[in-house]
């Protein structure tokens, strides 16, 4: 059974206390507004810094970072492919997965949440 995937989403993960500070210089740097993300309150949108990516800010516990989301019409089957390819899972958030990628990155393996029309023009079919 196939399933599809792409790189959907890069974001900046900042300490909370830094969001504010951090998000009104993404948006100055790249010339896109900074927009709250309505009921996630950890997300701060930078809409139309990158053609067919999504580039938000999160606030985090953490330390500062940028990680990557890929999203997927089966979580599963995509967890499972790129764990395969030398990811380990480090995590379980609602419906998502994080894994750590070969070198330290962070990848978030999450449902499909674009435009139908996008994901399928975008995304890649793996076996």
């Amino acid at each position: 059974m196939t399933h599809r995937s792409r790189l959907s989403t890069i974001l900046i993960d900042v300490p909370t206390s830094e969001a504010p500070v951090a998000a009104a210089f993404w948006s100055k740097a790249l010339g896109v507004p900074a927009t709250k993300v309505s009921g996630e309150e950890q997300f701060i949108a930078l809409p139309r810094a990158l053609p067919d990516v999504v580039l938000s800010l999160q606030a985090v516990d953490d330390q500062a970072r940028y990680h990557l989301d890929v999203e997927t019409d089966d979580v599963d089957a995509e967890t499972a492919r790129l764990v395969a390819l030398g990811a380990v899972e480090i995590g379980r958030w609602l419906e998502c997965r994080t894994l750590r990628a070969p070198g330290g990155h962070l990848i978030c393996v999450i449902p499909c949440h674009s435009d139908p029309e996008l994901f399928k023009r975008l995304s890649q079919v793996w076996p």
